[in-house]
């Protein structure tokens, strides 16, 4: 490698009076078949219905995670809101793997939070809207915050982690935001009661002399408009808000405020301690710089005007930030909300010379218009950018030896340094780089492949190379390139990886099988690479399962054993990754990894120990936990982990103490049903023993009777023969 509106569901439309109800003809009773199919496609629907409950409930996460532009008077609010809103996202991860149909209470509790999501989703769309608005809407939006904190709570509190199978890690994180919610919903937040009263105190006076510097300067701070480009930005919402329709009165009310703080900002930069860039403000800007005539700012902007030019509607704006504005969508005029019969743009010669006339008396330097056209990117000179564009013509001939020379060449500038990147991407490299991935040139293919792993270390280019659908080509070269070539290839997966939506893309791809066989018989370098990437693919749930299907498993757990591989490291933490997957779990378990795991927890390093124990953590749960507690108590592990959570780091430490737990309760239950065979053992001899003695009191009876029996005939013997004896003394 070379370089590293809200939803309201209370309404009940479904309510039909006892009249309506008794005009409907009841349904003919259906057959048995009838019936069967009915209830399997019932299940079928109530299957579906769950998995689009989960796949709706994570895009509206994946939403509300990309906003994130908070600055405004409920910053804390907002921020706490996504935080939270964002950890939910495992939960729902795992949700989308575990059983199917799900209860009617669980799909229930899921509409709820989807409902609650939703809202969340628009309120905190609102975090990007007018400051100013937010400020003067405090009693809504922070009636909003509580009604919304109340419904994740209540929707959260009834989900059933059981029934969506959910992780012990992942319960605890929910668990843990369930009570944050609880706690946010009993405790409101205080809103600056101040800010409300300063800001309306200027809303409602009638000119700029009537205002207090003092409160347009807390304005200016608690608002967070100190720059040039905070005012700019806060200016075109508040004509966007127009555009959408508010009231025309009421916005330009707004802006007006607005320009008022502006002035002050403006001729109070040096006490602000936010100068302006130069290109906005005058270095002669000070204390006492004149204020600049309404008609030469920008009515978006409320700049002084560089470059005006007239629109349709013959209103003057500034060129950049009406076109920034018709670049939007937008097909209105901002100050008129005229619609525009077209988007021509006239340039304003003459108010560009009294602009230039007033600046002169002024005492100011006259504003300098911004280059239209620029052939060069700023990230590098006319001279690179030249020779940029000279390789990428090479690159895109049909002859061999140019197309290999100049991908080397791209290779190596896209080493050297982040400008480079920059360039050679906005110079519109990435798409021919991508077509070039099939060559059947084997230097060619390593050059560029490469390149696009040196390109995707600079961010926008990162996107440059997923938009140019370059993912199945980087697979290709994994594949059925050349060693190097399947290296760096690893290596650009990774890269790509880690914005957390390439993650799906590359996983839906076919990479994971091609990663996996690089794992296995790679070179050193190429096994690095793979597990690196392997590692961050799997972090999204839905790839786990295609790394498990893909044979990952048995290759890691051959890793651990091979001390000589110095893969212990990687393979133990994609292991940990896998274990809280069910196909993950069940793959460890039956690949008789429990003793391997132990022994790294009795002699791996810290990290090491750490992993394995979380991986032991899934495994003793669920079906097989008295089996793999009982394995793992005679490997010994009890003392390893008293030592772990003695010494070991803060996650190990953790994952230690769940064990130990686990193993405690595992022994009580055994010492219990021991003790309850012991007890029962005794009750049998007990049992046995009265049976004995009853036996041999019985026999004893019968002896006795027998001995009675017997003597009683001996004498009626002896009185028979007494009697014949007399009989013949007396003949």
């Amino acid at each position: 490698m070379d370089e590293e509106a809200k939803l309201n569901p209370n309404a009940d439309s479904n309510t039909n009076s006892v009249s309506d109800v008794a005009e409907v003809a009841p349904p003919s009773p259906p057959s048995s078949s009838e019936s069967a199919e009915g209830k399997v496609k019932e299940e079928e629907e109530e299957e579906e219905e769950a998995g689009d409950l989960v796949e709706q409930l994570v895009a509206l996460v994946d939403e509300i995670n990309a906003v994130s532009d908070f600055r405004n008077a409920y910053r804390r609010q907002f921020c706490n809101l996504s935080r939270r809103i964002r950890l939910l996202a495992p939960m729902l991860e795992e949700a989308k793997e575990g059983p199917r149909p799900l209860p009617e209470a669980s799909c229930s509790a899921l509409r709820r939070l989807r409902e609650a999501l939703s809202d969340s989703r628009e309120l905190l769309r609102l975090g990007g809207s007018s400051k100013i608005v937010l400020v003067l809407e405090r009693e809504k939006i922070m009636k909003s915050f509580q009604d919304i904190t109340a419904r994740l709570e209540q929707a959260l509190g009834g989900i059933s982690f059981d029934e969506l199978d959910i992780s012990d890690e992942v319960i605890e994180q929910i668990e843990l935001v369930h009570a944050q919610f609880k706690r946010a919903k009993e405790q409101c937040d205080p809103f600056d009661g101040d800010l409300f009263n300063d800001l309306m105190s200027v809303y409602n006076s009638s000119t700029s002399a009537n205002v207090d510097p003092d409160i347009l300067r807390r304005l200016s701070e608690k608002l967070q408009l100190v720059t040039v480009s905070d005012l700019n930005q806060e200016s075109l919402i508040l004509h966007e808000m127009a555009s959408d329709g508010d009231p025309g009165a009421v916005v330009e009310k707004m802006s007006m405020l607005l320009k008022r703080i502006k002035d002050f900002v403006q001729t109070q930069v040096p006490e602000m301690g936010t100068p302006a860039s130069t290109t906005e403000l005058s270095e002669k800007d000070n204390l006492t710089s004149p204020i600049v005539p309404d008609d030469f700012r920008c009515p978006i902007s409320l700049d002084l005007m560089k470059d005006p030019v007239i629109v349709a509607t013959g209103q003057t704006y500034e060129r950049g930030y009406i076109e920034r504005w018709l670049e939007a969508g937008h097909d209105t005029c901002p100050k008129t909300q005229q619609k525009l019969p077209n988007k021509s743009l006239t340039p304003n010669y003459v108010l560009r010379s009294l602009i230039a006339q007033w600046c002169e008396a002024n005492g100011m330097e006259p504003p300098k218009r911004t280059a239209q056209h620029c052939n060069a990117p700023a990230s590098c000179t006319a001279a690179e950018h030249s020779k940029v564009v000279e390789l990428l013509q090479k690159l895109s001939s049909q002859n061999l030896e140019d197309q290999r020379e100049a991908a080397g060449m791209l290779r190596q500038l896209a080493k050297r340094s982040a400008e480079n990147r920059a360039c050679i991407g906005d110079a519109g490299a990435v798409p021919i780089l991508v077509s070039l991935l099939s060559t059947t040139d084997v230097s060619t293919q390593e050059h560029v492949v490469t390149a696009l792993l040196n390109l995707s270390i600079y961010e926008e280019n990162k996107a440059r190379i997923i938009t140019s659908g370059a993912v199945p080509g980087i697979v290709h070269v994994l594949k059925r390139g050349s060693m190097e070539a399947r290296e760096n290839s690893a290596a650009t997966l990774f890269s790509l990886s880690l914005v957390d939506e390439n993650k799906i893309t590359i996983g839906a791809s076919g990479a994971i099988p091609a990663l996996v066989l690089l794992l296995s018989n790679g070179s050193q370098r190429g096994k690095k690479d793979a597990a690196t990437a392997l590692f961050n693919l799997c972090i999204y749930q839905g790839n786990k399962g295609k790394a498990v299907r893909a044979g990952l498993v048995p290759i890691l757990l051959g890793l651990l054993t091979e001390t000589a591989s110095g893969m212990m490291d990687e393979a133990l933490a994609i292991l940990a990754i896998l274990s809280s997957h069910h196909e993950g779990k069940a793959a460890i378990s039956s690949a008789a990894a429990l003793p391997i795991l132990v022994g790294v927890i009795r002699n791996g390093s810290a990290r090491n120990k750490e992993n394995a124990a979380a991986v032991l953590v899934h495994l003793c749960n669920g079906e097989q936990q008295q089996q793999h507690l009982a394995e793992a108590q005679e490997q010994g592990i009890v003392t390893l982990l008293k030592e772990l959570a003695e010494s070991g780091t803060d996650r190990g430490k953790r994952k230690a103490i769940q064990l130990l737990e686990r193993m405690n309760r595992f022994l009580m239950q055994q010492s219990q049903a021991q003790a309850q065979a012991e007890a029962q053992a005794r009750a049998e001899a007990q049992s046995q023993a009265e049976v004995m003695a009853l036996a041999n009191a019985h026999a004893q009876t019968q002896a006795q009777s027998l001995l009675e029996a017997q003597s009683q005939a001996e004498m009626q013997v002896e009185q028979s023969l007494l009697s014949t004896s007399s009989h013949l003394s007396d003949r």
